[in-house]
């Protein structure tokens, strides 16, 4: 086996400088001596034979030898996270299962998927994150997330070995307050033309087909917000800023907890819904109740 000679106490106070900006803010947050941070990063450099930072202003940033160090730290460090966990939840017969999930899926779709995981034999712990999809498809590449559930698949041919798996689709309705419903809903989808509409960013896989089929009937709404974030959609949506579309799966939800109801179907419009995983079979048993409950008509 080869030794590769790496103190991995070193590596862990290299990666918090280089987090941390700095070997004075390092060594406040490990609660050591400054003069020991910097002592072990040289015996670091030493022993790898390259430096791994340099001065840039006031603060301290990787070198090009460092940024790869840095990639790898992350990753040996994730691991050693989950390892930890691990070991916690084998004593506890517990499971635990980190989620990310797009800022652009449904919150209640998430939930929908989620709650399948809490009546397993096993109890599982969830930690949920949200972000931006290419954030989290990158933590789930560094092994930081055991899934991420998103609204749209992964480009082909891309960096990342991580994989699409299509959890269901559903078609879309659009909603508003009472007071906008009444006004729009007769003569719909005619009526909307010059109407408040709230529509998802056009980064978003859904914005697209909701342009085309806003075309193809020939209305013009009054866009009067874009949201990248699908809960703050909902949330002006619900105080009336104007009309929004979702899921038709979601109607009762959003008429109980938005107070809005329907202004019309729009069945052409779906909706798609993907579990990504670093597997092409995933085998987590918490992600195959998730899979289990779509199988059994979680979208119908």
């Amino acid at each position: 086996m080869k030794n590769s000679g790496l103190n991995f106490r070193h590596l862990h106070f290299f990666w918090t400088v280089a987090k941390e900006g700095g070997v004075t803010r390092a060594a406040e947050r490990l609660g050591l001596a400054v003069q020991t941070i910097s002592m072990q990063l040289a015996s670091l450099e030493q022993s790898i034979g390259k430096q791994l930072l340099e001065p840039q202003g006031r603060r301290l940033v990787p070198t090009e030898a460092g940024k790869l160090a840095l990639s790898y730290c992350d990753q040996i460090f994730a691991l050693g996270d989950q390892l930890q966990d691990a070991l916690e939840e084998a004593e506890t017969g517990k499971m635990r299962l980190s989620v990310g999930i797009s800022d652009s899926l449904p919150k209640l779709i998430a939930y929908r998927l989620l709650q399948a995981t809490q009546s397993m034999d096993t109890q599982v712990r969830l930690v949920c994150m949200e972000d931006e999809f290419e954030n989290l498809l990158a933590d789930l590449a560094l092994g930081k997330l055991d899934v991420v559930l998103t609204d749209r698949t992964v480009r082909a041919g891309g960096s990342l070995k991580v994989f699409s798996h299509l959890l269901g689709e559903s078609d879309m309705k659009l909603f508003g307050i009472p007071r906008l419903a009444r006004k729009y809903k007769r003569n719909f989808p005619a009526s909307l033309d010059k109407a408040p509409l709230l529509l998802p960013t056009r980064n978003n896989a859904l914005r697209g087909r909701i342009d085309a089929w806003l075309v193809e009937r020939g209305v013009r709404p009054e866009i009067v917000g874009e949201f990248e974030d699908n809960a703050m959609l909902n949330t002006f949506g619900r105080n009336g800023l104007g009309l929004f579309f979702a899921p038709s799966a979601l109607a009762q939800d959003i008429e109980d907890q938005f107070g809005a109801v329907l202004v019309g179907d729009a069945p052409e419009l779906r909706e798609h819904f993907y579990a990504i995983s670093n597997a092409r079979k995933i085998t987590h048993p918490a992600i195959e109740a998730i899979l289990n409950a779509v199988h059994s008509g979680l979208f119908a």
